[in-house]
Formats: C-alpha cells, sequence, structure tokens
C-alpha cells in the first residue's frame, strides 16, 4: 500500500508541475502577443485611442492621490527614524545616503508595484473574466485588442506614474526633513544624490520599475485567460496569478539587490 501511494504520487507531482509550468508559458504568450500589438499601427485607431485613454485615467488618477499620502507618511516615518539613529550613532552625514537609498531605490518602487497591483491591474484581470464570461468569447486577436491591450497600457502607465511621482515626492521630504525650507543645503543634497543614483545604479532602477509594472499587469490578466481545467490544482487563477506576481517580483527585487550592492 505504502508502494502504491508513492507510485501514485509522482504522476500528480508530474502533472502538477507540468501545470505551473504551462501557466509560466501562458504568461510570456500573451506578453509577447501584447507586445506585437502594442507596436502596431492598427491598435491606434481614433476609437481604440479614446478607450485607451480611458483607461490610463480610470487607473491613474483614482490611484496617484491616495497613494502619494501613503508614500509621504511612510517617508517620513523612515526619514525620521533614520535621522534619529544616524543622529545617535554619530552617522548624521550618511543620513541622506541612506534614506535615498532605503526609500526612493527599495521601497518606494516595491510599493508601489503591490498598491498598483491590488488598486487597477488586478480589477483589470476581474473585467476581463467578467466580459469574457458575458460573451463568451476567448482570447482572439480582436479581444486581445480591444479589451486586453488598454487594460495591459494602462496599468504599466498607472504602475510607472504611482513610482515616479512617489520617488520625487520622497527626495523632496527628505530634502526638508534634513535642511529645512532653505536652498543652503541644495548643493550638498544633489551631490548625494548624484552619488547614489550613478550610471549602473540608475539603469537597475529604470529596469527594475519597467520590469514590477510589466509583471503586475501581465500576471493577473493571463491567469483570468487561462483556459486549462483547474482539477488538478486547488488554487483558482487568481490565486495563482497572485503566487507568480509575487515570485516575479521577489526575483526582480533580488536581481536589483544583487546589481546595486554585489
Amino acid at each position: 500500500m505504502v508502494f502504491a501511494t508513492h507510485d501514485g504520487a509522482l504522476p500528480d507531482a508530474g502533472r502538477t508541475l507540468l501545470h505551473w509550468l504551462a501557466g509560466w508559458w501562458r504568461i510570456v504568450h500573451l506578453g509577447a502577443l501584447v507586445l506585437v500589438l502594442a507596436a502596431s499601427p492598427g491598435s491606434y485607431t481614433r476609437a481604440r485611442r479614446a478607450a485607451l485613454a480611458r483607461h490610463v485615467v480610470e487607473s491613474t488618477a483614482p490611484a496617484l492621490p491616495w497613494f502619494g499620502v501613503l508614500s509621504a507618511l511612510l517617508s517620513l516615518v523612515v526619514i525620521r527614524i533614520v535621522l534619529v539613529t544616524a543622529v545617535s550613532y554619530g552617522l548624521s552625514q550618511y543620513a541622506l545616503e541612506m534614506m535615498v537609498r532605503v526609500l526612493v531605490l527599495e521601497l518606494i518602487p516595491l510599493a508601489a508595484a503591490l498598491f498598483g497591483a491590488l488598486r487597477c491591474t488586478m480589477p483589470h484581470g476581474a473585467d476581463i473574466a467578467a466580459l469574457r464570461a458575458a460573451s463568451g468569447e476567448g482570447d482572439s486577436i480582436p479581444v486581445l485588442r480591444g479589451e486586453v491591450l488598454p487594460r495591459v497600457l494602462a496599468g504599466v502607465f498607472a504602475v510607472l506614474m504611482l513610482a515616479a511621482v512617489s520617488c520625487v515626492l520622497t527626495l523632496v521630504l527628505a530634502y526638508l526633513s534634513v535642511y529645512g525650507f532653505t536652498l543652503a543645503g541644495w548643493a550638498g543634497y544633489t551631490h548625494t544624490v548624484g552619488h547614489v543614483f550613478g550610471p549602473a545604479v540608475s539603469l537597475i532602477f529604470v529596469l527594475k520599475i519597467v520590469f514590477f509594472s510589466i509583471a503586475v499587469t501581465l500576471i493577473p490578466i493571463a491567469s483570468v485567460l487561462d483556459d486549462r481545467p483547474r482539477a488538478a490544482t486547488r488554487m483558482s487563477a487568481e490565486m495563482q496569478g497572485l503566487v507568480r506576481m509575487f515570485i516575479v517580483i521577489f526575483l526582480i527585487e533580488a536581481a536589483s539587490l544583487a546589481g546595486n550592492y554585489a
């Protein structure tokens, strides 16, 4: 009986692995299709441009004020902790550089990606699933071009905008926290920020935000477009998409840390 159980478990494990790998292939395939459609002039007719603009505004405008406030509060808390800690250990000259590295390079892009996923891209996946259930259509080219592409581009734009605005806001708050409302520290501040954002770090920073935005946008939508049966797994399509999204975010963040500090 023990051997029979193990023999039965091996095929189940193999099917689960194949199912998991097929899900990743689905994400890569959808990403390639969306990239081709995004580069196609036929995707930007007058009606489709209007739909794209509507999705961009609906995805970005409501989320930007809320995330701006949350990121400002988070930044002020972290800035205060770093300042007090640096002063207590006599390392105040390194406080500003630590703020920029911790907040702008690491925390704000990660928070923007997660907030954009919860506020924008995961609801987009739910909308596409509802549209498919109502129409009965699959992921044909007209569906991808008319429904999926505008939401993917809007999600990518929303995450990029959240990250950009919040990083600028954090840099302003860091300057005000260290130097106050004066321009006397502007030269030292720009020198420190420029020292942190060298060419290699700047490239890694931009690529990380871009890959974050693509990951949190494509993976939830690809998961709901998966037509394969769910009998082989206990997780729903949405939960599988969430797990895959966190795995990709973790890998991108690990690669970024390795590139910046290895």
